[in-house]
């Protein structure tokens, strides 16, 4: 990938939907909660895997990766040595199935980036693959930057008003400043 291409972000809705994890370590370890966390169906392929994978539940094979294991995955994770994530790239590739291999960036077809959740919000940052660390700092910061609780009111007030929004067949370019007012009216009311 050339640097001055963007990167095109998009969130995934993996839920009951199969996704390899290649690789047993402490690496694919950190990669499989949040695959579980998003109701992946995940399978893990490694020769061995850490007592944390073991304990999950999830469907293990403890082998060695085989281009089989890509069938009828919807993602694939590849936590493994390099030439084992250059091997999954390359039939992840030939298959047309997106693969993040960790900290691989010659072979991922999709970086993995840091995340911020709060009340329903999700702020992923991503440096193209080239700074991983720092994603995680900026992510750390954003963080602590957001405001627990206001961030729970600001998306209540944007449930409602975006019910409204459907419900009155308010055009999209129109909804942002209408957004923009309501979440102003929160603080108005806490100031008279």
């Amino acid at each position: 990938m050339s640097y001055s291409q963007q990167l095109f972000p998009a969130f995934l809705k993996l839920s009951g939907r199969p996704v390899l994890l290649v690789g047993g370590g402490t690496v694919a370890a950190s990669k499989l909660q949040a695959l579980l966390d998003a109701g992946a169906r995940v399978t893990v392929v490694a020769p061995a895997v850490t007592p944390e994978i073991d304990r999950t539940g999830v469907t293990i094979k403890l082998r060695r990766f085989t281009p089989e294991d890509l069938n009828e995955v919807w993602l694939v994770v590849a936590a493994a040595p390099p030439a084992v994530n250059r091997e999954v790239a390359d039939a992840a590739e030939s298959r047309q199935i997106f693969v993040n291999a960790v900290d691989d960036i010659a072979h991922a077809s999709l970086y993995l980036g840091g995340i911020v959740r709060r009340s329903g919000i999700t702020v992923a940052i991503s440096t193209d693959g080239r700074a991983p660390a720092l994603a995680g700092l900026i992510r750390q910061a954003l963080d602590q930057l957001l405001p627990t609780d206001d961030v729970e009111r600001w998306m209540t007030v944007a449930r409602n008003e975006r019910a409204q929004w459907l419900a009155t067949k308010v055009p999209m370019e129109q909804r942002r400043p209408l957004l923009l007012r309501a979440l102003a009216r929160l603080y108005e009311d806490q100031s008279g």
